[in-house]
Protein backbone atom coordinates (compact mmCIF):
# COMPACT_ATOMS: atom_id res chain seq x y z
CA UNK A 1 0.00 0.00 0.00
CA UNK A 2 0.92 3.62 -0.98
CA UNK A 3 -0.08 6.82 0.59
CA UNK A 4 -0.33 9.82 -2.35
CA UNK A 5 -0.12 12.88 -0.73
CA UNK A 6 -0.85 16.43 -2.55
CA UNK A 7 2.61 16.87 -3.96
CA UNK A 8 4.46 20.83 -4.01
CA UNK A 9 3.25 21.88 -6.90
CA UNK A 10 5.83 24.58 -6.85
CA UNK A 11 8.19 26.44 -4.25
CA UNK A 12 5.45 29.04 -3.24
CA UNK A 13 2.58 27.15 -3.08
CA UNK A 14 0.85 25.96 0.17
CA UNK A 15 -2.43 24.05 -0.88
CA UNK A 16 -4.36 23.01 -3.70
CA UNK A 17 -8.03 22.21 -4.50
CA UNK A 18 -8.37 18.78 -5.76
CA UNK A 19 -11.30 19.58 -8.70
CA UNK A 20 -11.17 15.93 -10.62
CA UNK A 21 -10.44 12.46 -9.85
CA UNK A 22 -9.67 10.40 -13.24
CA UNK A 23 -10.11 7.16 -11.50
CA UNK A 24 -12.38 5.85 -9.08
CA UNK A 25 -12.26 3.49 -5.88
CA UNK A 26 -11.05 0.14 -6.92
CA UNK A 27 -10.08 0.67 -10.98
CA UNK A 28 -6.35 0.26 -11.36
CA UNK A 29 -4.05 2.96 -12.13
CA UNK A 30 -0.58 2.73 -14.52
CA UNK A 31 2.64 4.41 -13.27
CA UNK A 32 2.62 8.35 -14.43
CA UNK A 33 -1.44 7.89 -15.48
CA UNK A 34 -3.09 11.29 -14.70
CA UNK A 35 -4.16 10.40 -11.67
CA UNK A 36 -6.02 13.52 -10.64
CA UNK A 37 -6.43 17.71 -11.48
CA UNK A 38 -5.61 20.05 -8.89
CA UNK A 39 -6.13 23.79 -8.78
CA UNK A 40 -3.79 26.03 -7.06
CA UNK A 41 -3.17 29.45 -7.21
CA UNK A 42 -0.95 29.85 -10.11
CA UNK A 43 -2.28 26.99 -12.42
CA UNK A 44 -4.53 23.97 -12.88
CA UNK A 45 -2.66 20.51 -13.63
CA UNK A 46 -2.67 17.15 -13.98
CA UNK A 47 -0.88 15.20 -11.78
CA UNK A 48 0.09 11.78 -13.06
CA UNK A 49 0.36 8.44 -9.90
CA UNK A 50 4.43 8.19 -8.48
CA UNK A 51 3.20 4.04 -8.42
CA UNK A 52 1.41 1.08 -10.42
CA UNK A 53 -1.95 -0.43 -8.58
CA UNK A 54 -5.28 -0.32 -7.35
CA UNK A 55 -6.78 3.27 -6.05
CA UNK A 56 -8.25 1.45 -3.09
CA UNK A 57 -9.09 4.88 -1.13
CA UNK A 58 -9.96 8.12 -1.57
CA UNK A 59 -9.43 10.68 1.20
CA UNK A 60 -9.97 14.10 -0.63
CA UNK A 61 -13.14 14.88 -2.21
CA UNK A 62 -13.72 16.65 -5.78
CA UNK A 63 -13.71 20.53 -4.63
CA UNK A 64 -11.95 20.16 -1.25
CA UNK A 65 -9.01 22.46 -0.53
CA UNK A 66 -6.29 20.84 1.52
CA UNK A 67 -2.35 21.66 2.42
CA UNK A 68 0.91 20.37 0.24
CA UNK A 69 1.53 17.05 1.84
CA UNK A 70 -2.12 15.48 2.51
CA UNK A 71 -2.48 12.07 2.38
CA UNK A 72 -5.16 12.62 -0.90
CA UNK A 73 -5.47 8.60 -1.95
CA UNK A 74 -4.40 5.20 -1.10
CA UNK A 75 -2.87 2.73 -4.06
CA UNK A 76 -2.72 -0.88 -3.04
CA UNK A 77 -0.82 -3.58 -4.90
CA UNK A 78 -2.48 -4.42 -8.00
CA UNK A 79 -3.00 -8.40 -6.87
CA UNK A 80 -4.58 -6.74 -3.69
CA UNK A 81 -8.77 -6.52 -3.62
CA UNK A 82 -9.91 -3.21 -3.76
CA UNK A 83 -12.32 -2.40 -0.21
CA UNK A 84 -15.54 -1.42 -1.12
CA UNK A 85 -15.55 2.32 -1.80
CA UNK A 86 -16.24 4.56 0.75
CA UNK A 87 -17.25 8.42 1.28
CA UNK A 88 -13.91 10.63 0.78
CA UNK A 89 -13.09 11.62 4.17
CA UNK A 90 -12.88 15.13 5.54
CA UNK A 91 -9.07 16.78 5.67
CA UNK A 92 -7.86 16.97 9.14
CA UNK A 93 -6.79 20.89 8.23
CA UNK A 94 -9.48 23.27 8.27
CA UNK A 95 -10.15 23.96 4.78
CA UNK A 96 -8.95 27.87 3.30
CA UNK A 97 -11.27 31.04 3.37
CA UNK A 98 -11.19 34.03 2.02
CA UNK A 99 -10.44 35.62 5.42
CA UNK A 100 -7.32 33.95 5.43
CA UNK A 101 -6.38 34.94 1.75
CA UNK A 102 -3.34 36.83 0.97
CA UNK A 103 -3.80 38.82 -2.34
CA UNK A 104 -1.65 38.31 -5.16
CA UNK A 105 -0.68 39.77 -8.05
CA UNK A 106 -2.21 39.15 -11.14
CA UNK A 107 -1.22 36.48 -13.42
CA UNK A 108 0.07 36.93 -16.32
CA UNK A 109 -1.60 38.25 -18.69
CA UNK A 110 -1.23 40.60 -21.78
CA UNK A 111 -0.68 39.85 -25.38
CA UNK A 112 0.11 42.71 -24.54
CA UNK A 113 0.33 41.13 -20.96
CA UNK A 114 -0.29 37.78 -20.46
CA UNK A 115 -2.66 35.58 -18.63
CA UNK A 116 -1.92 33.63 -15.59
CA UNK A 117 1.91 34.07 -16.47
CA UNK A 118 4.17 36.01 -14.09
CA UNK A 119 3.00 36.86 -10.72
CA UNK A 120 4.35 38.73 -7.80
CA UNK A 121 8.14 37.89 -6.79
CA UNK A 122 7.79 36.20 -3.82
CA UNK A 123 9.93 38.87 -1.44
CA UNK A 124 8.08 42.08 -2.84
CA UNK A 125 5.08 43.04 -0.33
CA UNK A 126 3.17 44.45 -2.68
CA UNK A 127 0.01 43.50 -3.60
CA UNK A 128 -3.08 44.42 -5.37
CA UNK A 129 -4.80 45.47 -2.18
CA UNK A 130 -2.22 47.89 -1.81
CA UNK A 131 -3.35 49.99 -4.50
CA UNK A 132 -7.07 50.64 -6.83
CA UNK A 133 -8.31 47.41 -6.36
CA UNK A 134 -9.02 46.38 -2.71
CA UNK A 135 -9.27 43.07 -1.33
CA UNK A 136 -12.62 41.55 -0.43
CA UNK A 137 -13.80 41.98 2.79
CA UNK A 138 -13.25 38.48 5.07
CA UNK A 139 -16.43 39.06 6.76
CA UNK A 140 -18.87 38.05 3.65
CA UNK A 141 -17.00 34.41 3.61
CA UNK A 142 -17.04 33.79 6.77
CA UNK A 143 -20.89 34.35 7.57
CA UNK A 144 -22.74 34.34 4.27
CA UNK A 145 -25.29 32.53 4.18
CA UNK A 146 -26.09 29.75 1.85
CA UNK A 147 -23.14 29.94 0.37
CA UNK A 148 -19.46 27.59 1.22
CA UNK A 149 -17.10 29.24 2.79
CA UNK A 150 -14.84 26.51 1.31
CA UNK A 151 -12.96 28.52 -1.31
CA UNK A 152 -10.26 27.25 -4.03
CA UNK A 153 -6.93 29.75 -3.69
CA UNK A 154 -8.20 30.37 -7.21
CA UNK A 155 -11.75 31.26 -6.53
CA UNK A 156 -10.10 32.61 -3.34
CA UNK A 157 -7.78 35.46 -5.73
CA UNK A 158 -10.44 36.32 -8.00
CA UNK A 159 -12.87 37.28 -5.69
CA UNK A 160 -10.48 39.23 -3.88
CA UNK A 161 -8.65 40.72 -6.75
CA UNK A 162 -11.57 41.93 -8.30
CA UNK A 163 -13.45 42.80 -4.85
CA UNK A 164 -16.33 40.52 -5.52
CA UNK A 165 -18.93 39.68 -2.61
CA UNK A 166 -18.74 36.02 -1.97
CA UNK A 167 -22.59 36.02 -0.84
CA UNK A 168 -23.56 37.59 -3.87
CA UNK A 169 -22.01 34.72 -5.94
CA UNK A 170 -24.32 31.47 -6.58
CA UNK A 171 -22.04 28.13 -6.03
CA UNK A 172 -22.33 25.72 -8.85
CA UNK A 173 -19.79 23.17 -7.95
CA UNK A 174 -19.80 20.07 -5.50
CA UNK A 175 -21.82 20.86 -2.05
CA UNK A 176 -23.00 24.72 -3.75
CA UNK A 177 -18.90 25.69 -3.77
CA UNK A 178 -17.72 28.47 -5.44
CA UNK A 179 -16.15 27.55 -8.61
CA UNK A 180 -14.26 29.07 -11.18
CA UNK A 181 -16.12 29.60 -13.55
CA UNK A 182 -18.65 31.08 -10.76
CA UNK A 183 -16.56 33.83 -9.86
CA UNK A 184 -15.90 34.29 -14.00
CA UNK A 185 -19.23 34.28 -14.61
CA UNK A 186 -19.45 37.43 -11.82
CA UNK A 187 -16.84 39.66 -13.50
CA UNK A 188 -18.53 39.48 -16.68
CA UNK A 189 -21.51 40.82 -15.74
CA UNK A 190 -19.85 43.35 -13.85
CA UNK A 191 -19.78 41.94 -10.38
CA UNK A 192 -21.13 43.06 -6.95
CA UNK A 193 -18.28 44.56 -4.90
CA UNK A 194 -18.02 43.78 -1.18
CA UNK A 195 -19.38 47.11 -0.29
CA UNK A 196 -22.70 46.23 -1.77
CA UNK A 197 -24.36 44.35 0.90
CA UNK A 198 -22.85 47.52 3.71
CA UNK A 199 -24.89 49.58 1.18
CA UNK A 200 -28.15 48.09 1.22
CA UNK A 201 -27.86 47.48 5.28
CA UNK A 202 -27.57 51.32 5.64
CA UNK A 203 -30.82 52.88 6.81
CA UNK A 204 -31.67 55.44 4.77
CA UNK A 205 -34.82 58.51 5.62
CA UNK A 206 -35.80 58.91 1.40
CA UNK A 207 -35.36 55.84 -1.15
CA UNK A 208 -34.46 58.87 -3.32
CA UNK A 209 -31.37 59.68 -1.59
CA UNK A 210 -29.86 56.29 -1.84
CA UNK A 211 -25.91 55.83 -3.74
CA UNK A 212 -26.48 56.37 -7.06
CA UNK A 213 -25.52 52.71 -8.91
CA UNK A 214 -23.13 51.28 -11.16
CA UNK A 215 -24.17 51.73 -15.05
CA UNK A 216 -25.10 48.61 -16.59
CA UNK A 217 -22.22 47.69 -18.99
CA UNK A 218 -24.14 46.87 -22.11
CA UNK A 219 -24.04 43.31 -23.47
CA UNK A 220 -24.14 42.03 -27.18
CA UNK A 221 -26.97 39.83 -28.13
CA UNK A 222 -26.36 37.04 -30.89
CA UNK A 223 -28.97 37.18 -33.56
CA UNK A 224 -29.88 34.57 -36.09
CA UNK A 225 -26.52 34.99 -38.74
CA UNK A 226 -23.96 35.02 -35.58
CA UNK A 227 -22.14 32.41 -33.84
CA UNK A 228 -21.72 32.76 -30.48
CA UNK A 229 -17.90 30.95 -29.03
CA UNK A 230 -17.84 31.01 -25.17
CA UNK A 231 -15.03 32.85 -23.85
CA UNK A 232 -12.23 30.33 -22.61
CA UNK A 233 -11.32 30.82 -19.09
CA UNK A 234 -7.89 32.17 -19.64
CA UNK A 235 -9.78 34.49 -21.73
CA UNK A 236 -11.44 35.65 -18.99
CA UNK A 237 -9.22 35.81 -16.58
CA UNK A 238 -6.89 38.02 -18.88
CA UNK A 239 -9.73 40.13 -19.33
CA UNK A 240 -10.08 40.30 -15.40
CA UNK A 241 -6.38 41.04 -14.84
CA UNK A 242 -5.79 43.90 -17.50
CA UNK A 243 -8.74 45.32 -16.49
CA UNK A 244 -7.43 45.83 -13.09
CA UNK A 245 -3.32 46.66 -14.46
CA UNK A 246 -5.39 49.25 -16.16
CA UNK A 247 -6.78 50.54 -12.71
CA UNK A 248 -4.10 50.42 -11.03
CA UNK A 249 -1.12 52.04 -13.08
CA UNK A 250 -0.88 54.89 -14.94
CA UNK A 251 0.09 53.58 -18.47
CA UNK A 252 2.60 55.23 -20.52
CA UNK A 253 4.18 54.34 -23.90
CA UNK A 254 7.55 54.87 -25.20
CA UNK A 255 8.92 54.07 -28.32
CA UNK A 256 12.33 53.82 -30.23
CA UNK A 257 12.85 52.26 -33.27
CA UNK A 258 16.39 49.78 -33.82
CA UNK A 259 18.74 49.17 -36.45
CA UNK A 260 18.87 45.48 -36.45
CA UNK A 261 21.93 45.30 -39.31
CA UNK A 262 24.40 44.96 -36.66
CA UNK A 263 23.05 41.71 -34.96
CA UNK A 264 22.63 40.39 -38.46
CA UNK A 265 26.11 40.86 -38.89
CA UNK A 266 26.76 37.79 -36.57
CA UNK A 267 23.54 36.20 -36.46
CA UNK A 268 23.41 35.67 -40.12
CA UNK A 269 26.90 34.50 -40.25
CA UNK A 270 26.00 31.77 -37.55
CA UNK A 271 22.74 30.47 -38.26
CA UNK A 272 23.19 27.74 -40.09
CA UNK A 273 25.76 26.14 -37.30
CA UNK A 274 23.89 27.26 -34.51
CA UNK A 275 20.51 25.79 -35.92
CA UNK A 276 22.53 22.33 -36.12
CA UNK A 277 24.21 22.32 -32.70
CA UNK A 278 21.11 23.23 -30.81
CA UNK A 279 18.37 22.22 -32.45
CA UNK A 280 16.50 25.72 -33.30
CA UNK A 281 17.20 28.80 -34.95
CA UNK A 282 18.65 31.85 -33.66
CA UNK A 283 15.98 35.08 -33.58
CA UNK A 284 16.53 38.35 -33.00
CA UNK A 285 14.62 37.67 -29.37
CA UNK A 286 17.90 36.34 -27.56
CA UNK A 287 19.49 39.48 -28.79
CA UNK A 288 16.75 41.78 -27.61
CA UNK A 289 16.85 39.63 -24.14
CA UNK A 290 20.36 39.76 -23.64
CA UNK A 291 20.18 44.15 -24.34
CA UNK A 292 17.12 44.25 -22.00
CA UNK A 293 19.23 42.75 -18.98
CA UNK A 294 22.08 44.53 -19.25
CA UNK A 295 20.33 48.02 -19.83
CA UNK A 296 18.44 46.86 -16.72
CA UNK A 297 21.67 47.17 -14.56
CA UNK A 298 22.32 50.66 -15.93
CA UNK A 299 18.71 51.87 -15.26
CA UNK A 300 17.58 49.19 -11.74
CA UNK A 301 14.18 50.99 -11.37
CA UNK A 302 13.21 49.27 -14.27
CA UNK A 303 13.69 46.42 -12.48
CA UNK A 304 11.05 46.90 -9.63
CA UNK A 305 7.64 46.17 -8.22
CA UNK A 306 5.46 48.39 -6.42
CA UNK A 307 4.77 47.85 -2.85
CA UNK A 308 2.66 50.19 -0.38
CA UNK A 309 3.65 53.39 -1.28
CA UNK A 310 7.41 52.21 -2.16
CA UNK A 311 9.84 50.84 -5.10
CA UNK A 312 11.06 47.61 -4.60
CA UNK A 313 14.14 47.05 -6.68
CA UNK A 314 15.30 43.72 -7.23
CA UNK A 315 19.02 43.18 -7.65
CA UNK A 316 18.23 39.84 -9.82
CA UNK A 317 16.62 39.99 -13.26
CA UNK A 318 13.98 36.92 -13.86
CA UNK A 319 13.04 37.85 -17.14
CA UNK A 320 9.15 36.87 -18.29
CA UNK A 321 8.74 35.95 -21.95
CA UNK A 322 5.24 35.63 -23.29
CA UNK A 323 4.23 32.68 -25.20
CA UNK A 324 1.51 32.48 -27.17
CA UNK A 325 -0.81 28.90 -26.81
CA UNK A 326 -1.80 28.92 -30.44
CA UNK A 327 -4.05 31.92 -30.11
CA UNK A 328 -6.00 30.55 -27.24
CA UNK A 329 -3.94 32.67 -24.65
CA UNK A 330 -0.56 33.26 -23.45
CA UNK A 331 1.82 32.48 -20.67
CA UNK A 332 4.51 34.19 -19.11
CA UNK A 333 7.41 31.32 -18.50
CA UNK A 334 10.34 33.02 -16.54
CA UNK A 335 14.02 32.90 -16.95
CA UNK A 336 15.86 32.79 -13.61
CA UNK A 337 18.65 34.83 -12.94
CA UNK A 338 19.02 36.33 -16.66
CA UNK A 339 21.54 38.87 -16.11
CA UNK A 340 24.30 36.18 -15.70
CA UNK A 341 23.33 34.23 -18.69
CA UNK A 342 25.09 35.16 -22.09
CA UNK A 343 23.58 35.21 -25.53
CA UNK A 344 23.24 31.05 -26.17
CA UNK A 345 22.45 30.57 -22.67
CA UNK A 346 19.70 32.80 -22.68
CA UNK A 347 18.63 31.20 -26.25
CA UNK A 348 18.50 27.34 -24.92
CA UNK A 349 16.28 28.36 -21.68
CA UNK A 350 13.87 30.79 -23.40
CA UNK A 351 13.20 27.83 -26.43
CA UNK A 352 12.89 25.38 -23.61
CA UNK A 353 10.68 27.34 -21.56
CA UNK A 354 8.56 28.20 -24.95
CA UNK A 355 8.70 24.18 -25.96
CA UNK A 356 7.47 23.46 -22.35
CA UNK A 357 4.78 26.39 -22.33
CA UNK A 358 2.93 25.47 -25.64
CA UNK A 359 2.57 21.29 -24.75
CA UNK A 360 1.57 22.75 -20.74
CA UNK A 361 5.02 20.52 -19.41
CA UNK A 362 5.41 23.52 -16.83
CA UNK A 363 5.43 24.04 -13.28
CA UNK A 364 3.34 26.69 -11.25
CA UNK A 365 6.46 28.16 -10.16
CA UNK A 366 8.31 28.72 -13.76
CA UNK A 367 5.31 30.95 -14.32
CA UNK A 368 5.63 33.27 -11.64
CA UNK A 369 8.15 35.82 -9.96
CA UNK A 370 9.01 38.15 -12.97
CA UNK A 371 10.30 41.26 -12.43
CA UNK A 372 10.15 42.31 -16.19
CA UNK A 373 8.06 40.99 -19.38
CA UNK A 374 8.88 40.84 -22.89
CA UNK A 375 5.91 40.16 -25.11
CA UNK A 376 7.19 39.19 -28.54
CA UNK A 377 4.42 40.89 -30.57
CA UNK A 378 6.66 41.15 -34.00
CA UNK A 379 7.00 37.54 -34.82
CA UNK A 380 3.10 38.22 -35.75
CA UNK A 381 3.43 40.94 -37.86
CA UNK A 382 2.92 43.63 -35.60
CA UNK A 383 4.46 47.32 -36.26
CA UNK A 384 3.35 49.14 -32.50
CA UNK A 385 1.76 47.31 -29.46
CA UNK A 386 1.21 48.81 -26.29
CA UNK A 387 1.15 46.10 -23.58
CA UNK A 388 -0.49 46.29 -20.45
CA UNK A 389 2.05 46.02 -17.44
CA UNK A 390 2.26 42.87 -16.10
CA UNK A 391 1.13 43.56 -12.14
CA UNK A 392 3.34 44.30 -9.86
CA UNK A 393 6.31 45.36 -12.53
CA UNK A 394 6.88 48.54 -13.59
CA UNK A 395 7.33 47.65 -16.98
CA UNK A 396 6.78 45.49 -19.94
CA UNK A 397 8.32 45.88 -23.78
CA UNK A 398 6.47 45.04 -26.97
CA UNK A 399 8.78 43.95 -29.37
CA UNK A 400 7.53 44.54 -32.88
CA UNK A 401 8.17 43.24 -36.42
CA UNK A 402 11.41 43.62 -37.94
CA UNK A 403 11.61 44.28 -41.87
CA UNK A 404 13.93 45.55 -44.11
CA UNK A 405 13.76 49.92 -44.55
CA UNK A 406 15.60 52.68 -46.28
CA UNK A 407 17.84 53.94 -43.73
CA UNK A 408 20.37 56.88 -43.46
CA UNK A 409 23.56 55.92 -42.69
CA UNK A 410 26.79 57.86 -41.50
CA UNK A 411 30.13 56.95 -43.85
CA UNK A 412 33.41 57.72 -43.27
CA UNK A 413 34.12 61.47 -43.36
CA UNK A 414 30.67 62.82 -42.29
CA UNK A 415 29.45 61.92 -45.85
CA UNK A 416 25.37 60.14 -45.54
CA UNK A 417 24.17 57.44 -47.49
CA UNK A 418 21.01 55.58 -47.56
CA UNK A 419 20.81 51.87 -47.14
CA UNK A 420 18.44 49.29 -46.61
CA UNK A 421 18.47 47.80 -43.29
CA UNK A 422 16.54 45.27 -40.82
CA UNK A 423 14.50 48.04 -38.57
CA UNK A 424 11.94 47.53 -35.93
CA UNK A 425 10.25 49.46 -33.03
CA UNK A 426 10.39 48.19 -29.10
CA UNK A 427 7.75 49.76 -27.72
CA UNK A 428 7.17 49.87 -23.62
CA UNK A 429 4.46 50.92 -21.68
CA UNK A 430 5.59 51.84 -17.95
CA UNK A 431 4.46 52.76 -14.47
CA UNK A 432 4.33 56.96 -14.40
CA UNK A 433 4.48 56.45 -10.65
CA UNK A 434 7.94 54.42 -10.34
CA UNK A 435 9.99 57.49 -12.55
CA UNK A 436 9.47 59.59 -15.35
CA UNK A 437 9.68 59.91 -19.07
CA UNK A 438 13.18 60.42 -18.60
CA UNK A 439 14.20 57.80 -17.41
CA UNK A 440 12.31 55.65 -19.21
CA UNK A 441 13.41 56.81 -22.50
CA UNK A 442 17.15 56.28 -20.91
CA UNK A 443 16.56 52.83 -20.85
CA UNK A 444 15.08 51.82 -24.25
CA UNK A 445 18.26 54.31 -25.27
CA UNK A 446 20.57 52.40 -23.75
CA UNK A 447 18.37 49.25 -25.09
CA UNK A 448 19.09 50.40 -28.68
CA UNK A 449 22.91 51.17 -28.06
CA UNK A 450 23.42 47.42 -27.30
CA UNK A 451 21.83 46.63 -30.22
CA UNK A 452 23.28 48.49 -32.77
CA UNK A 453 26.73 48.54 -31.29
CA UNK A 454 27.83 45.74 -29.42
CA UNK A 455 30.46 43.33 -30.91
CA UNK A 456 27.92 39.55 -30.54
CA UNK A 457 30.14 37.16 -32.36
CA UNK A 458 31.61 36.31 -28.57
CA UNK A 459 28.71 35.93 -27.64
CA UNK A 460 27.97 33.01 -29.79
Amino acid sequence: MAEITLPQLGETVTEGTITKWFKKVGDSVALDEPLFEVSTDKVDTEVPSPIAGVLTEIRVAEGDTVPVGTVIAVVGDASAAAPAPAAASTPAVAPSTLASSNVSTPPPPSASAPAAAASAPAAPASTLASSNVSAASPAPAATAAGTSTVLSPVVRKLIAENNLNVAAITGTGPGGRITRDDVLAAISRGGATSAAPAAAAAPTSAPAASAPQRAAVPKAVAGARDEVVALSKIRQVTGAHMVASQAISPHVLSVVEVDYVNVDVTRLRVKEEFKVQEGFSLTYLPFIARAVVDALADFPHMNASLGDNELIVHRYVDLGIAVDLDYQGLLVPVVRDAEGKRLRALSREINDLATRTRSRQLAPDEISGGTFTISNNGSAGSVLTMPIINQPQVAILSTDAISKKPVVIEAPGFSESIAIHPVGNLAMAWDHRAFDGAYAAGFLSRVKQILETRDWSSEV
